[in-house]
């Protein structure tokens, strides 16, 4: 496992922060932003949908490569991921959602912690609507941007459709997002909690007062003021007192 700069220090067991001053609440900001794949739910969706086609290793290996920041254009990524499931029945993605998406541990208490200190909750992804809504409806998110899978006769076409926003909700769009919802809300960014696993949240990461880092890959890791390397979602209020 990477370790983080020598700032860090181990705040409990799988628990590493940096530049953050004692004493910080929950109330000291005002939205918090999660990606999902991997940090709000369990799995990457778009490779449990390509094993619908027998095409899994193939996607996962993509998406792998990409979260690790390896394959820097999120964008082209996705494409070519999402080109490779033309012909998947649309059931497949109720499938996925009713039999391997599950909250990941600590998820719902962190939301519910947020909410109840006042926060705004914004889930930002580079995943699709399809399971962004329901999960947005589960939890009781305020606020969620996610890609659009285009469908056609109850197949995937292999392309995504263009949004009011664009078409691919890649790390330049989850900042701008971010940006966009704290200007809604009249608030600064440095009072917002950005959580995220893979290379394309580094972007809104940057912009919020606390980046936090769940499980993630090392380049995310090493750049996160709080790193959740074991445990729930829920810890950061270990750090960050509700």
């Amino acid at each position: 496992m990477s370790s983080l700069p020598s700032s860090a220090t181990e705040f409990a067991p799988g628990l590493h922060i940096r530049g953050i001053a004692p004493g910080l609440r929950l109330q000291d900001f005002k939205l918090i932003a999660f990606d999902m794949d991997s940090t709000l739910i369990n799995i990457e969706c778009i490779d449990e949908i390509a094993d619908a086609v027998g095409k899994k290793a193939e996607v996962a290996a993509i998406t792998e490569a990409t979260m690790r920041g390896e394959i820097a254009d999120f964008k082209e990524s996705l494409r070519r991921r999402v080109a490779l499931l033309q012909g998947v029945p649309t059931s497949a993605l109720q499938e996925v959602y009713d039999q391997r998406l599950q909250l990941n541990p600590g998820a719902e208490a962190l939301v519910k912690a947020c909410q109840a200190a006042g926060l705004k909750v914004l889930l930002v992804s580079g995943g699709f609507t399809f399971f962004a809504n329901r999960v947005k409806q589960r939890l009781g998110i305020d606020f969620a941007r996610s890609n659009l899978l285009e469908e056609k006769d109850g197949v995937l076409t292999g392309q995504v459709v263009q949004q009011s926003w664009g078409d691919i909700c890649d790390g330049a769009e989850k900042r701008r997002t971010l940006l966009e919802v704290a200007s809604l809300m009249g608030i600064s960014p440095r009072q917002a909690i950005a959580v995220g696993d893979g290379a394309n949240d580094l972007p809104m990461m940057g912009e919020a007062g606390l980046s936090v880092a769940f499980h993630a890959k090392p380049r995310v890791r090493a750049e996160a003021m709080v790193a959740i390397d074991s445990g729930g979602l829920d810890r950061l209020l270990e750090v960050v007192a509700a």
